[in-house]
């Protein structure tokens, strides 16, 4: 049967309801119990209300079958024109479909082939849906379809269901973590006068009553080290950026990170609390430390290697740190990469590199450290050498998982080294230097130590999924032509 068909068939049934005066959609208060804890804890004879969706529907002679779902289990129905009466029986059986909503008064019992079952003593039909669900409930298996109608995806598919039931508990769970570490969650602006805080193209949105151009935020970082500025020495954020540049398995245009900072420490001290953090969550959420992603185990078992930037960029390429961007390319394209590129800025090609790179990170989480210090504007350098900075990121199976370092808080050289980012950026990238930062850390900032993770991302790994889509609930997609 066409689609269309199966619509007015059951806009026929709705008008069928409604002309013997049943308000389909109107508003119950209900009391009900979950499904999943009446199985858990099963007790026949027992005396129940349920609410759920439909999704199977059997007829045997004189009895009706059905299966009814909720977001924590599913359960039969056992319908009788005995215990309900003919005519809402026959409103079951002529009027109702897979998809509608019942709210269910009955027993529990089981059947002879032991399976948990509600006699239904009395009901209300609390909702009608005018279009079946996705291939008859067997499944949805089209991508696209997927992801544009995830309503879809979420009703027809239990280990979609649970990914996103994960992603809520993974989040919580961060939370926990940080707050009994006497970290303060705060939240700061989306919309900012000046991108800044991380490298990327913003999207802008303006507002009329100012008439003032703003920028959707592309990190938190600025303000929320203007809090260190305040006196809060330990704050996080999971914050909603924005970034106005390209789609794929690792990136998406909107996104969910998580950024900490803390007042009197460093890098090396972030590398303690990241490593702590993501074991923690892995136990809380996953009760262990293995986790197996893409067919491959991942050992999470502190503690987790270090290899140096400046020292795989030397080995591979050649590339030193002093080297100007025309001799970073050249060494680079010697080395076979970046054929037929020319005039390149050093954010370009570290972009180039890491690429490379990753192709060849190791699946167990590992710390890449010694990163060239003009990669790193808002970072401190080494102090046995200026040309490298306290950073670090975290890969994990080849994804950047992680970024942090010890935060720059000389508003002298913050200053200038805006001013030098400002000199590389192509004229659609042009921005100003953020005189206000630079005012509050001319206030004074405590040394500190701060750390960004790719929420998504981690997600990602902890529930094997192979693309950040499959774990954002509602992806950036093109308009359907």
């Amino acid at each position: 049967m066409e689609l269309d068909d199966i619509i007015s068939q059951r806009k026929a049934k709705l008008k069928s309801l409604q002309d013997k005066g049943i308000d389909v959609f109107a508003s119950h208060a209900l009391t009900r119990e979950d499904i999943g804890k009446l199985l858990a804890d099963f007790q026949e004879g027992r005396k129940v209300n349920i609410a759920g969706r439909i999704t199977a529907k059997r007829l045997h002679g004189k009895v009706l079958f059905m299966d009814l779902r909720d977001s924590s289990g599913r359960i039969q129905l056992y319908v009788k024109a005995d215990f309900v009466g003919k005519d809402k029986f026959s409103l079951l059986e002529q009027d109702m479909d897979i998809a509608d909503f019942l709210f269910v008064a009955g027993e529990l019992f089981k059947t002879h082939t032991d399976e948990p079952t509600v006699k239904v003593e009395d009901f209300a039909i609390i909702s009608k849906a005018l279009r079946p669900l996705p291939e008859k409930w067997h499944g949805l298996k089209d991508v696209e379809t997927r992801y544009r109608q995830r309503y879809l995806d979420l009703v027809a598919n239990e280990e979609v269901r649970k990914v996103f039931i994960a992603r809520s508990k993974i989040t919580k769970s961060i939370r926990e973590f940080l707050d009994s570490r006497g970290f303060l969650e705060v939240e700061t602006p989306m919309m900012h006068n000046i991108p800044g805080g991380a490298a990327g193209r913003p999207f802008k949105t303006k507002h009329n009553e100012y008439d003032m151009e703003l920028y959707l935020r592309i990190a938190p970082e600025l303000y929320l080290k203007r809090l260190l500025v305040g006196g809060l020495e330990r704050v996080y954020e999971i914050n909603r950026s924005y970034r106005n540049e390209g789609v794929s398995t690792k990136h998406n245009p909107e996104f969910t990170m998580l950024e900490v900072y803390q007042a009197y420490a460093n890098y090396q001290d972030m590398m303690q609390l990241v490593e702590g953090l993501i074991v923690s969550v892995a136990k809380e959420t996953l009760g262990t430390t293995k986790i197996t992603y893409q067919g491959k185990e991942i050992d999470l078992t502190p503690p987790w290697q270090k290899r140096s930037f400046a020292g795989m960029v030397r080995e591979k390429f050649g590339i030193e740190p002093q080297d100007e961007p025309d001799k970073m390319l050249q060494k680079l394209q010697g080395a076979g990469f970046a054929a037929g590129l020319k005039r390149l800025s050093r954010s370009q090609i570290n972009k180039i590199i890491e690429e490379i790179l990753e192709q060849e990170m190791s699946l167990n989480p590992t710390f890449i450290t010694d990163y060239f210090s003009y990669l790193c504007p808002l970072a401190k350098n080494k102090k046995d050498n200026p040309l490298i900075s306290e950073r670090f990121e975290l890969y994990i199976a080849g994804i950047e998982v992680a970024n942090a370092y010890s935060e720059l808080n000389d508003p002298v050289e913050q200053r200038r080294r805006f001013e030098e980012e400002i000199k590389e950026l192509t004229a659609d990238e042009k921005k100003n230097v953020d005189d206000d930062y630079v005012l509050a850390l001319e206030h004074g900032m405590p040394p500190a130590g701060g750390l960004g993770i790719g929420i998504d991302r981690l997600v990602m790994l902890l529930t094997g999924q192979p693309s950040i889509r499959d774990v954002i609930l509602f992806p950036l997609l093109r308009p359907e032509q």
